[in-house]
């Protein structure tokens, strides 16, 4: 899989790097989480990452005053597993070079897509990017020769917590949601499979090596 860079003219379909915050504080908290040595951790709303004066900028700027929620997602991971998506943008700053495995959601048919769609970014240590609505990701990769990696995930507050109530699935779409928010398509050999998720990625499950 060629690995390219965020900050390369092909990632412009799936987002864009943010500038004109200061993540110093935001990065130096995020080193106090918890980074697992097998697999990944995810907290939706982590108390000290929102309790930054970056938390209330993040909320008026970028989500236009939004209730916003700040999380982490920290770990180590090599496969794609899964696509997700949001009815919104999410932004992602991180302490360590990781890789984005990313598609686009208009390719996505009768909630299916073929890997060969996805594609790879690198993304610096120290770089926030945002991504957009349409833009299917999941977990980030460790980026080769790395040894894990932290990054912020700032999503509308709610985003990846429990489904709602009595939820009535009618369309295919309604499917896929695992989540608030959240609507996840699984590849075979995903875990997330074997628990019940939608399965509609088809091809190669993609590697970061």
């Amino acid at each position: 899989m060629q690995l390219q860079s965020v900050f390369d003219e092909a990632f412009r379909p799936y987002g864009k790097v943010v500038e004109g915050y200061d993540f110093g504080p935001l990065l130096q908290a995020l080193a106090a989480t918890p980074c697992p040595s097998g697999g990944t951790i995810y907290q939706p709303s982590e108390p000290t990452l929102e309790a930054l004066p970056v938390f209330g900028q993040l909320r008026d700027r970028m989500y236009g005053g939004m209730p916003i929620q700040i999380g982490y997602c920290n770990g180590h991971n090599q496969k794609l597993n899964c696509l997700e998506y949001h009815r919104d943008s999410e932004v992602n700053v991180t302490a360590d070079d990781m890789v984005l495995l990313v598609a686009s959601l208009q390719k996505v048919r009768e909630g299916r897509l073929d890997t060969k769609e996805v594609e790879a970014f690198l993304v610096p240590a120290g770089t926030a990017v945002e991504l957009y609505e349409t833009t299917l990701h999941y977990a980030p990769a460790t980026a080769p020769g790395g040894s894990g990696f932290r990054v912020v995930v700032v999503l509308p507050r709610g985003t990846n917590t429990g489904l709602p109530q009595g939820l009535e699935r009618v369309t295919l779409e309604d499917r896929l949601m695992t989540a608030c928010n959240k609507w996840l398509i699984a590849h075979p050999d995903a875990p997330e499979a074997a628990q019940g998720a939608f399965v509609g990625l088809f091809g190669e499950n993609p590697t970061v090596e």
